[in-house]
Formats: structure tokens, C-alpha cells, sequence
């Protein structure tokens, strides 16, 4: 069973084994009938059974949708909200003097030196203070109004630019009042990226931040000949001397002094209308340039209504820590989910979440010990990086502790299968895990791109929460499915959201298709409510990826290959870009290769290659620092990072190890990688060769490679 190859291997005595397991045997069969009496996990087991979604006729390739929306699509989260301002300016009423944005005070900052001479910024960071519904209410309007006094007109382009914080928020709230299209940019887009976004949107306003404006708009401002201001939300940066003439620089405070002095007078604000574009989201793409999503206000809220009904409870009892890019659709949906529903919404980044993040001060508490959230969303990124920590933590504990945690691991693995909880390891041998996240988690939701079936299971096991794993696209304003939080399965997302419906279309390269046994397969496209009206600017590629069909329903192409389960849940198999057809025909699917060979403790990243003027495959491996040193010690190998990675010896040493796992992974011979190269130099959306979600920027890799991709093909490089 998967259950059984998930399972950590241990080193017992088989006598004290067979003993521990005759106690567990005892232990459960007496704690059986009270927990079957006493817990909620009757119902839990009996839902995750249940069908969740259905095919609305018989016929093949027909939508599936929930069986909460059968009949009809939910769209609307209040009745008569219906626009963005309208939900805030509800929930402000509903929830006036709850608290609602928090941000950490900084205590103290100082540089640390490290041993190899690089200095480290580190903080102490404070307590939360907070602002109420109402004061990020009032700070939005005179914000508003501010930026209507420095001529800023209703259904013009805003520009924000800037690192997720209450002031990014706020910006939004404003500009969803005054109808104006707040175009986001992720803060680690490269200067082309930030300087195409800009001027494609026409836009003569931008809100940064201080760091943001010296480090990245300084030196790309004279590339964009319309910008008039730019507002940073944290004061004045020191010097701006050197800005080009015309450009303007105001602190957010001063923007809504201005705003509050305004006269409007009788003048009638515009509202928006629900079909009005509420933001221009520019997607960081794994391919080309990066395209402007243009979403609606009805967009936004269909997608939000079909989340909130996925988190069971949602109200004001909730705490969710905010950190990934307010610029990325996932964590707008998700604070605005927060928002809506009179949650708390605590700010953070990923430098400062956890007591051992870089940027906090060793004996100082991070911002997930200080917070204790109870909803937290992740990228698969950040949940393997958490999950290699911790297995990391485990091999370096005594035989005795490693085999004791092994042994509750292995154990929670087989209850969490037969839907069954366990308190006591829980409460015994997890805590300490938990506490990591702050020890107060409900539900952990992932996004962005696929999380392994190992990696969802331990965070089950280690943090004792589900994970509510979750496909949508900013074209589909981020909604698609969602797992059901009782739904234990591992490596699906879910059933469709209520907002939505999703069918599957033939893909014959591929040889998918919707009559497909014993699931049928296909190309997934999403319809609904939340399916956004297309590219800003750029109608050949909204007519390649949207159609109408005759009863005027939205359609999205997304690329993505799927099937579904019996009881209606959707499963990603493969991807049309990522199918690579190889010399002799077969097909070679390079997500499913890096998949496979992802979680190895040796690997950090994994990006795999095919051509089709080739018979095989080859990888480009950033290796994890302290595995691959280990490795290189056990094989006699001396030399700086660079020479090890540089290694033709470590190159096959390493291809052993990869080889290995993806027999065990079950991949077809043609699909293991036969040559690599080992990257001394991590990936990260700084270097442009992946996305602020992490995915791989396939083409940026292959050029960055070109020269290697040569060598392990055998091509004569000039």
C-alpha cells in the first residue's frame, strides 16, 4: 500500500518489535470504543467516504461539480455584496472593533557577522499591535481619496509594488473603493519584468516600499517615462536626489493626510460596478514574459465564496499568519477569505516566520511563536524545506529517540489511513514538532504547485492538522478545487469549489482521453464565476486560453492534465508543456521525473531535461550542502563546494543515489536521468530561474545550462 512505502525504516531488535507492537495492539483495541464514542472522527470518516462531486449528465467529457452546487454555481458571499468594497464595508459593520491587520514592532536590529566574513541583518522583533476593522476602514478611504487629489481617475492603472504587510492591504482596500485597477508585481521580479508590467499598464503611480525603491526602482525608473509618483508606505527614504525630473516622492501617511483634509463635497464617488477589473495581476510565468491576468470584482468574490466553504468554522475565533506575495493570487485569495469572515490577520515573511529563520535573532521568537496562528497557507516549497528540516533533526537524535519517533511516525501513518486520530502520540511525541508552527494549526492550506505524498503526509502526522491541498490559476482568480479538511487521501486536490465547474478534454498527443478507464483523463478546464477575462493587452493569447461555450460559459484552458476519482476528486497527472517526446517515441513526462526525485535528502531542486533529437534524459541537481559534503567525505573526495559540485566522480555518485530512487518510484527506464550536472549555486526568484512560487522557469534554466545541456548530450561546444 502507499501508506506502507511512506513508512520511515527503523533498526529494532524483531523481539522488542514484536513486543512494542503487541502493547500498541493493547493500547488501541482498549482506547477504541470510548474514542469511537466521545470523538467527532465518526462523521469525519463517514464524509471523507462520501461522493463530492458529480458529472452533471451522463455523457463523456461533462462537467463535474460539487454536490454542494448541482443546480447552481455559488458566486455571492453576502447577498447584495456583490463588488469589493461592498464585502469590507460589510464585514467593517459586522466585525467594527475586531482586531484585524497586526504587525511585529521592530525592537532592535543589528548586523552579525558570519565566519565567513558576510554580514547578516538580524531582528528582535516585539509584540502584534493591531488594527481594528474600523481603523484599516478609515485609513482605506482618505487613502482613496489622497490619491484622487494627486489625480488619480476611477478605472486607471495603480501600481503596487512592495513585500507583503498591513500598508499592501490597505493600498488594495482603497483602490477597490475608488474602482481603481491595482496592477501587482511580485517585489523579486527581475528589471525588464518590472519595467514591461509598469509600462504595458500605462501607470503614473506606484506604491513601494523604502528597501524596495533603493534597491530595485532606483535603477529602472528612467525606463519608465510615464511614472509622476511614487509612494512608499513606511516613510521617507533618505535620499532621492538622484530621482529623473517630474517623478514625485510621498509617504503613504502624507497621501491620506491629504485624503482626510479632501473636500469632496457633493461629488458622488464612482463605485464599481461586479464586471470592473479590480486588479491587473502580473504572473511571474514559468514561460516568457510575464502576462497581466485582468480579474474582476465578481471574479475575486466567486473565488473567495468557493474557498470559504472548503474551511469548516471559519470566524472570528481565527488567527492566519500572512507571508507569501500579497502580489501571488493565492495569498490575496486567502486574506481576503480572512477578511470577509472576521479573522485575524498577523503579517510576517519568510526570513522572519520561525524561531530559526534567518533574519531572527538566535534566542529570539519568531513571528509563528509569537502569533500562534491557527490557518496558515504554503507554498510545497516551504513544506518540503520544513520537512527535510525536521528529518534532518531525527537522524541526529539518539538510536533510542530516533527509533521511539520512527515508531509513532509509522504508527499516526496507519490510523491517519483508516481515519482514526491518536492524542496521545500527539500530545507525547509530535508537540515539540508542532510547536515549530506556533502549536495552535486547524488547517495548513498548500497551493501553488504539486506537494508530494510523502511531504503532505508528514505534515499530517507532525503538526496534526489536515492539509488542505488546493489547484486554481490567477486566470481562474485562484480558485479550482480544494481538499476537504476530513479528506486524508494523499496526492489529489480535491473536488471542485462551489464557484466552479471543471470538465476534461481530449488530448490525443498525449493519449488522454475523457472515455478513459478505469478514470477518465484529459485537459483540465475550469468554468464558473471566478474565470477571469484574459490577458491585459495580449487578445491572441486570451483567445488561445479562454473560450465561450453555447450556453455562454467562461471556459480556461489550463495545460494541466487530470483525472477524476470515483467519488469526484481530481487528480494532476501530467502537464502539456512538460511532455517531451523522445527520440525513439516515448514520452517522458518531466514533472513526474523531478517529482520522483525531489524529496531525496541529497537534492534541493531538481530541474530534468529531454530532447526529442535524443534517446535519454539528463537533470540539472542543486545538491543539499550537507548531504552531498557527507557524501563526498564517505567517497574520499576532498575540494571546496565548487570542485564537488564541479566533480565528474560526485556527478556519478550522485546519479547512483537518483537512479536508485527512481527504480523505487517505479520510473520507466527511459525516464531516469543518465547524466547531470550539480549546481553549486541554489535557485530562487532572484536568479530568474524560478518563480516566486518556486516553479521552474524551464526555459531561463535551459538557457542558463545551454553549455552543459552540450556536454551531457555530447555536442561539440565552440
Amino acid at each position: 500500500s502507499q501508506a506502507a512505502k511512506m513508512k520511515l525504516k527503523h533498526n529494532i531488535n524483531p523481539v522488542l518489535l514484536q513486543l512494542i507492537n503487541f502493547i500498541i495492539l493493547v493500547y488501541s483495541f482498549v482506547t477504541y470504543v470510548p474514542w469511537y464514542i466521545f470523538s467527532g472522527s465518526r462523521q469525519a470518516i463517514a464524509k471523507a467516504k462520501q461522493v463530492k462531486a458529480k458529472p452533471v449528465n451522463n455523457k463523456p467529457g461533462s462537467a463535474y461539480r460539487s454536490v454542494n452546487s448541482l443546480h447552481c454555481l455559488a458566486s455571492v458571499l453576502y447577498p447584495g455584496c456583490d463588488t469589493l468594497d461592498k464585502v469590507f464595508k460589510y464585514a467593517k459593520t459586522k466585525f467594527k472593533d475586531k482586531k484585524l491587520l497586526g504587525t511585529r514592532e521592530i525592537l532592535k536590529e543589528e548586523d552579525e557577522i558570519q565566519p565567513s566574513g558576510k554580514v547578516f541583518k538580524k531582528v528582535i522583533l516585539g509584540k502584534y499591535t493591531w488594527l481594528s476593522y474600523e481603523d484599516v476602514y478609515i485609513k482605506a478611504v482618505n487613502f482613496g481619496k489622497g490619491l484622487a487629489v494627486l489625480g488619480q481617475q476611477p478605472k486607471t492603472n495603480i501600481a503596487i509594488f512592495c513585500e507583503t504587510r498591513a500598508e499592501w492591504m490597505i493600498a488594495a482596500q482603497a483602490c477597490f473603493m475608488c474602482n481603481y485597477q491595482l496592477v501587482t508585481l511580485y517585489a523579486t521580479l527581475g528589471g525588464p519584468a518590472i519595467v514591461h508590467g509598469l509600462n504595458e499598464t500605462e501607470v503614473t503611480t506606484i506604491i513601494t516600499s523604502k528597501e524596495l525603491m533603493q534597491t530595485k526602482l532606483k535603477e529602472i525608473i528612467s525606463q519608465v517615462p510615464l511614472l509622476r509618483h511614487i509612494i512608499t508606505v513606511d516613510g521617507k527614504p533618505t535620499t532621492w536626489a538622484e530621482f529623473p525630473k517630474g517623478v514625485i516622492v510621498h509617504t503613504m501617511a502624507s497621501v491620506q493626510a491629504m485624503g482626510a483634509k479632501a473636500d469632496t463635497g457633493n461629488k458622488q464617488q464612482a463605485r464599481p460596478v461586479p464586471s470592473d477589473i479590480a486588479v491587473i495581476m502580473y504572473t511571474s510565468g514559468s514561460t516568457g514574459v510575464p502576462k497581466g491576468v485582468m480579474i474582476s470584482h465578481c471574479n475575486i468574490i466567486a473565488g473567495i465564496t468557493g474557498m470559504a466553504e472548503r474551511i469548516p468554522n471559519l470566524g472570528e475565533k481565527d488567527i492566519y499568519i500572512g507571508y507569501l506575495p500579497l502580489a501571488h493570487v493565492l495569498e490575496l485569495s486567502a486574506e481576503l477569505v480572512c477578511l470577509s469572515h472576521g479573522c485575524r490577520i498577523g503579517y510576517s515573511s519568510p526570513q522572519t516566520l520561525a524561531d530559526q529563520s534567518s533574519k531572527i535573532k538566535k534566542g529570539s521568537k519568531g513571528d509563528v511563536t509569537t502569533l500562534k496562528p491557527t490557518l496558515m497557507a504554503a507554498v510545497p516549497e516551504i513544506m518540503d524545506r520544513i520537512y527535510k528540516n525536521v528529518m534532518n533533526k531525527v537522524n541526529e537524535m539518539t538510536s533510542f529517540q530516533r527509533n521511539l519517533f520512527i515508531l509513532a511516525y509509522n504508527y499516526k501513518m496507519e490510523q491517519i489511513s483508516k481515519g482514526y486520530t491518536t492524542p496521545l502520540c500527539d500530545s507525547l511525541i509530535f508537540r515539540k514538532v508542532r510547536m515549530l508552527l506556533g502549536g495552535k494549526i486547524r488547517v495548513l492550506l498548500c497551493g501553488g504547485a504539486p506537494l508530494s505524498a510523502a511531504t503532505q503526509r508528514f505534515m499530517n502526522i507532525c503538526f496534526c492538522c489536515p492539509v488542505g491541498q488546493g489547484y486554481g490559476l490567477t486566470e481562474s482568480a485562484g480558485a479550482g478545487t480544494i481538499t476537504e479538511v476530513w479528506d486524508y487521501t494523499t496526492g489529489r486536490v480535491g473536488a471542485p469549489l462551489v464557484c466552479c465547474e471543471i470538465k476534461l478534454m481530449n488530448w490525443e498527443e498525449g493519449g488522454y482521453y475523457n472515455t478513459d478507464k478505469p478514470y477518465p483523463r484529459g485537459e483540465i478546464l475550469i468554468g464558473g464565476q471566478n474565470v477571469t477575462a484574459g490577458y491585459y493587452k495580449n487578445e491572441v493569447r486570451t483567445k488561445k486560453d479562454f473560450t465561450v461555450d453555447e450556453n455562454g460559459q467562461r471556459w480556461l484552458h489550463t495545460g494541466d492534465i487530470g483525472e477524476f476519482h470515483q467519488d469526484g476528486c481530481l487528480k494532476i497527472i501530467d502537464r502539456k508543456k512538460d511532455l517531451v517526446k523522445l527520440q525513439a517515441g516515448e514520452y517522458v513526462s518531466l514533472g513526474k521525473v523531478e517529482a520522483a526525485l525531489k524529496n531525496l535528502p541529497l537534492v534541493d531542486n531538481i530541474c530534468a531535461y529531454a530532447s526529442s533529437f535524443h534517446s535519454y534524459v539528463i537533470g540539472f541537481v542543486v545538491p543539499n550542502q550537507k548531504e552531498l559534503a557527507e557524501l563526498a567525505r564517505k567517497k574520499g573526495f576532498r575540494g571546496t563546494w565548487e570542485e564537488i559540485c564541479n566533480s565528474p566522480e560526485m556527478e556519478k555518485e550522485v546519479l547512483k543515489v537518483l537512479a536508485d530512487a527512481a527504480m523505487a518510484a517505479n520510473l520507466e527506464k527511459f525516464e531516469i536521468p543518465v547524466k547531470i550536472r550539480l549546481s553549486p549555486d541554489p535557485w530562487t526568484p532572484e536568479t530568474g530561474l524560478v518563480t516566486d512560487a518556486f516553479k521552474l522557469k524551464r526555459k531561463e534554466l535551459t538557457a542558463y545550462y545551454q553549455m552543459d545541456i552540450n556536454r551531457m548530450y555530447g555536442k561539440n561546444v565552440k
